[in-house]
C-alpha cells in the first residue's frame, strides 16, 4: 500500500466508500440472482451482446439531449431494445438466424457509438461506461440501482415456479396455461434493466461476467434449479464485496476485481466441485 494512501478503515469511514460497498452488495446480488435465468436459458452470449449494445444508446442520448444520468439510462434501454428486437425482426425476415443478426447489429452500433462519444469530449465518462467506476457512484445512481435490483429480485421470485416450468418444458408450460410470451418479454426486460443497473459498477464491457459467473458457479455444485437463483445472488454479492476489500490495498480497479474474483470462484468450483468438478470427473473415468 502506498504511504500516502489512507488505511482501509479510514477509507471506509468516507461516504463514498460506504456507498460503493453498498452498491457492490446490492448490484452483485441482483446480477447473481438474474444470472440463474441466463444460465438456465443458455443465453450468456446474447447477454454479452446486449451489454455491448448499451454504448450506442448512451452516445445518441448524450448527442441529442446532453449528458445526465437519466439520459444515459434512457439511451441504454433504447439501444438494448433496438438491438434485441431488431435481431428478432431480421431473423424472421431474412435467411439469417438471430445470433448472426444480433452480431451484426451490436458490432455496428457499438462502433458507431464509440465514434460519437470520442467526438463529444466525455473521455472520463466513456471509460466509466466501458469499464465501470463503482467508487464514483452518486446518490442518484444508487437509487436507480436499488429500484432495479428490488424489481428484478421480487419479480423473478414471484414468477419462479412458472418460469422454471417454461425453461425446462416450454411445450408443457404452454399446455398448462403458463403465459409463455409474457415470460419471454418480462425476463428479457428484467435482464436489460439489471444490465443497465450494473453499468456504473462494471461497465458494459465487463457486465456480462457479473451476470453469468455467479449462477454458473452454483450450477457446478448442485442440480437444484431454485438454488441457482439464491445461490447465484449470494455468490454475486460475496464476490463483489470481497473484490471491494481486495482492490483497495492492492490499488486495483474495483470493477475488474469483481470479475476476477467471480472468475476465481468459478474456477474453484470447476476444479473441486464434489459432483461435477474436474477431479470428480477423473475419479469416475
Amino acid at each position: 500500500m502506498s504511504a500516502d494512501l489512507p488505511s482501509l478503515a479510514d477509507f471506509l469511514s468516507e461516504p463514498i466508500a460506504k456507498r460503493a460497498l453498498l452498491a457492490c452488495l446490492m448490484i452483485g446480488f441482483a446480477n447473481g440472482f438474474v444470472s440463474a435465468f441466463v444460465v438456465l436459458r443458455k443465453s450468456a452470449l446474447k447477454v454479452g451482446t446486449l451489454s455491448h449494445a448499451l454504448l450506442p444508446g448512451i452516445a445518441l442520448a448524450v448527442l441529442m439531449v446532453g449528458l445526465s444520468q437519466w439520459s444515459a439510462l434512457a439511451g441504454a434501454i433504447f439501444a438494448a431494445l433496438i438491438v434485441g428486437l431488431g435481431s428478432i425482426f431480421l431473423s424472421r425476415t431474412s435467411r439469417l438466424d438471430q445470433d448472426t443478426s444480433m452480431g451484426i447489429l451490436y458490432t455496428t452500433a457499438f462502433a458507431g457509438g464509440y465514434l460519437i462519444l470520442t467526438q463529444l469530449n466525455v473521455r472520463q465518462k466513456l471509460d466509466e461506461w466501458l469499464f465501470g467506476s463503482i467508487v464514483g457512484m452518486a446518490d442518484s445512481d444508487m437509487w436507480i440501482a436499488f429500484g432495479i435490483s428490488a424489481l428484478a429480485v421480487l419479480t423473478l421470485t414471484a414468477l419462479q415456479r412458472p418460469l422454471l416450468i417454461y425453461l425446462f418444458e416450454p411445450n408443457i408450460a404452454a399446455s398448462l396455461g403458463v403465459p409463455v410470451r409474457f415470460l419471454n418479454y418480462a425476463t428479457f426486460g428484467i435482464t436489460i434493466l439489471v444490465l443497465i443497473s450494473s453499468l456504473q459498477a462494471v461497465g458494459c464491457i465487463l457486465s456480462v461476467g457479473l451476470m453469468v459467473a455467479p449462477a454458473a458457479t452454483v450450477y457446478l455444485l448442485t442440480n437444484n434449479a431454485r438454488a441457482l437463483f439464491w445461490g447465484g445472488g449470494l455468490i454475486g454479492a460475496f464476490g463483489s464485496v470481497a473484490a471491494f476489500f481486495l482492490s483497495y490495498p492492492l490499488g486495483w480497479s474495483v470493477s475488474a476485481s469483481i470479475i476476477v474474483v467471480l472468475g476465481g470462484l468459478f474456477l474453484l468450483a470447476y476444479i473441486f466441485s464434489p459432483r461435477y468438478g474436474l477431479f470428480s470427473r477423473r475419479g469416475r473415468v
